[in-house]
């Protein structure tokens, strides 16, 4: 047979393309369909890594088997019990350790010394400013403030009670290492209640700042008055030493550093 130079392309392209071609044989004697062992190996070590992946996804979402790490205590607080003994604390327990503005109310007055009917009328005659009305609004913004402040904290003392079994709920609810407290879920279900409860906390806490603050007002005035007065004092002494001669008798010199 001979070979005809276009012949000889034709054999020389089939062989190159022969060379270069990929590992693979037809399946059932089918030139169609064609099996690459090499891509094949390629695939199911992907698949196996996949796999691999999804299963450390789905134990970690289903199982935290060391969550006890993550443990802490929920600090309970003791029950205030102040002592009676004439009638002096009356309505003071039961003040610091439920909600009760009657009890507060009934606590602070028994607890405090009243301004009674002479003072009263002695205080009549004053005008605002004066050392003695500063001292009377003293006296009454703390009687206004002291008593919310007892009903704060018992507010706060009996909110802590009742919520000491569910915030011991959620706490054994998160440290869980079963299925069903730790699908996806569920697992933004406490994070949903722990938010809420956080912000139950930081209420009552605001209104523990607020008591705190209000006090610190009425101290404040306290010393402000005091201050102010001992000023009023040095400048009424200066004032009388240069109106009135202190001299000894049969002295020519002036003494003018006694104390009043």
């Amino acid at each position: 047979m001979k070979i005809t130079r276009k012949n000889r392309k034709w054999i020389i392209g089939g062989a190159a393309l022969l060379l270069t071609a990929t590992p693979s044989f037809a399946l059932f004697g089918i030139g169609d369909i064609v099996f690459d062992p090499t891509s094949y190996a390629s695939l199911v070590s992907q698949l196996t890594t996949l796999e691999t992946q999804y299963n450390m996804l789905k134990n970690n979402i289903e199982h935290f088997s060391f969550k006890q790490q993550w443990q802490t205590a929920l600090n309970t607080m003791k029950n205030a019990n102040v002592r009676n003994m004439f009638g002096e604390t009356s309505g003071m327990t039961t003040a610091l350790n439920t909600n009760s503005p009657a009890a507060s109310s009934t606590a602070w007055t028994a607890a405090t010394v009243p301004v009674n009917g002479t003072t009263t009328t002695y205080l009549a005659g004053q005008t605002p400013g004066s050392t003695q009305l500063s001292e009377l609004a003293m006296v009454e913004a703390s009687d206004s403030v002291s008593p919310d402040c007892l009903t704060a904290v018992g507010q706060y003392r009996g909110a802590r009670t009742q919520s000491a079994t569910a915030n011991s709920s959620l706490t054994s609810e998160e440290l869980d290492g079963g299925t069903a407290t730790n699908s996806e879920v569920e697992q933004l279900n406490l994070l949903n209640a722990a938010q809420a409860q956080k912000m139950s906390e930081m209420q009552s806490q605001g209104v523990m700042q607020a008591c705190l603050a209000s006090e610190m007002a009425v101290s404040n005035m306290q010393q402000r008055n005091a201050t102010a007065l001992d000023l009023n004092t040095a400048a009424y002494v200066a004032q009388q030493r240069t109106a009135n001669d202190t001299s000894a008798a049969n002295e020519s010199n002036t003494w003018d550093s006694y104390l009043p």
